[in-house]
């Protein structure tokens, strides 16, 4: 008891529990027409920041996904605008600056072929993708 209350303080709970075994392929999701990390996406966000402090030799890139509608453009700086925002989520949780990239592919790399609310929602995304 006294080591898990240890580990509990020194560490907080979730690395006590090991935090994810991976991050790569994670994903945060958006709602429709926003870049604004919700609670969901800051938890999922702040379990990778754990895993990249454990795994110090790791670096990600941020990748900015968009549905397919609006203009080239604008899915370019609005998925730009999402992996900035996860991007600045690990800083703020004590990833060094130096080892995350950010990219966008707006709608131009669909992850979900189809189209319809549940396609789009699975789209606006940002995924970490592990580099080596």
């Amino acid at each position: 008891m006294k080591k898990f209350l240890l580990c509990l303080i020194a560490f907080g709970l979730a690395a006590c529990n090991g935090g994810p075994s991976n991050i790569n392929d994670d994903k945060v999701f958006f709602a429709f027409d926003s870049a604004v990390i919700s609670d969901d996406a800051r938890d999922s966000l702040e379990e990778q920041s754990l895993y990249m402090k454990q795994n110090p030799d790791i670096n990600v890139i941020l990748e900015g996904h968009c549905d397919e509608r609006g203009s080239t453009e604008y899915n370019l700086a609005l998925g730009a605008l999402r992996a900035g925002n996860a991007a600045h989520v690990l800083i703020s949780e004590g990833i060094e600056p130096e080892r995350i990239k950010t990219i966008s592919y707006g709608k131009e790399r669909p992850q979900y072929p189809g189209t319809g609310e549940e396609v789009w929602a699975k789209n606006r995304n940002a995924t970490t993708k592990v580099v080596d």
